[in-house]
């Protein structure tokens, strides 16, 4: 895939007032901190589209940028950022989950983890949740310019062995860098492939039984 256009849309705090679902959504989500916006500016090739910070949880909202005028990608907030009030982090987990069980057009969940680290309890969980509602998701590791691709691999495979045994098999997953661009190619790609069997959804018929405000 050629991006061609990469457009700041809206950032919002109630699903209900997003775009219309009508094009294909993909959801970045990762624990604060993991190289989220620098990831995004990668794939994009637009330096700056979204906003990298020092302070880890500054991403408090779902952000739309629409890409190549044909699909969205939703940043969302990181999630494990300590150092905010513990009914703040209640209301943004019940509205993130609240956006990913129930946006129609949400194709996939693209879910960053640290390849620097070991197997991290919070993302395992994140994952399994998933898994339990149904929804497809993808890993993509970040930072593996930072360490040799040993020390890569041998994380990759303890998070798989560890994801595995509440799984039957490691969903897809990606290596990528936001230095060098490792990764790119395949991460877009993929988007690609899925965006190709995107059929459509009518906005008219959006339904939002939860009470947001």
């Amino acid at each position: 895939m050629i991006v061609k256009s990469a457009e700041f849309i809206c950032s919002n705090t109630q699903v209900s007032k997003l775009p219309p679902p009508t094009k294909p959504e993909y959801a970045f989500i990762g624990r604060s901190n993991v190289g989220k916006s620098s990831l995004i500016n990668m794939l994009t090739a637009k330096k700056g589209l979204a906003k990298t910070s020092q302070t880890p949880g500054k991403t408090q909202l779902i952000n739309h940028f629409l890409i190549n005028d044909d699909w969205f990608l939703v940043d969302l907030p990181g999630y494990g950022y300590a150092r905010i009030s513990k009914s703040k982090k209640e209301d943004w987990n019940k509205f993130i989950r609240f956006y990913l069980d129930k946006r129609e057009s949400l194709q996939c969940v693209l879910v960053l983890i640290d390849s620097r680290l070991e197997p991290q309890k919070i993302d395992l969980e994140f994952c399994n949740w998933l898994g339990e509602k149904g929804l497809p998701f993808v890993i993509v590791f970040t930072k593996a310019d930072k360490q040799s691709s040993v020390k890569t691999d041998q994380n990759v495979a303890q998070f798989k062995k560890a994801l595995t045994k509440t799984f039957d098999e490691m969903p897809q997953y990606f290596i990528t860098s936001s230095e060098n661009k490792l990764g790119r190619d395949e991460v877009l790609g993929f988007i690609d492939e899925v965006n190709s069997r995107f059929e459509g959804i009518d906005a008219n018929n959006q339904n939002f039984p939860f009470n947001e405000d």
